[in-house]
């Protein structure tokens, strides 16, 4: 996902998805709750994740997904755009949409991806 229209694009693909901001900046949420931001930080992303996921995947492609001391204590983590794995990319966002989707709405999406 070379850009911001990319991400939103494909973030707007899953159902049950709206444009809207965050903090100023724009973003997807489902339910009104965020997903997926344009972010803060120049050449990034900004997109909802566990703590635990979000080290895993900070661990194992620094080049790709990495955080400012800003997200640290924050469920989410930068995304660089272009990054090389895209499908990897859209799993990711796709797992924080399930993440905030509603009990009823995960049951109609299916398991976490």
């Amino acid at each position: 996902m070379k850009d911001w229209a990319a991400v939103a694009e494909y973030a707007l693909s899953l159902p049950e998805t709206e444009a809207s901001t965050s903090y100023g900046q724009p973003a997807i949420k489902t339910r009104g709750k965020m997903f997926v931001s344009a972010g803060h930080v120049d050449g990034s992303f900004h997109v909802r994740s566990p703590h635990d996921e979000k080290a895993v995947l900070i661990a194992t492609d620094p080049d790709s997904f990495w955080q400012t001391a800003h997200y640290e204590t924050w469920p989410g983590l930068l995304v660089r755009y272009g990054a090389h794995d895209a499908e990897r990319v859209a799993r990711v966002i796709a797992r924080a949409r399930w993440d905030q989707a509603s009990a009823k709405q995960r049951k109609a999406y299916g398991d976490r991806p």
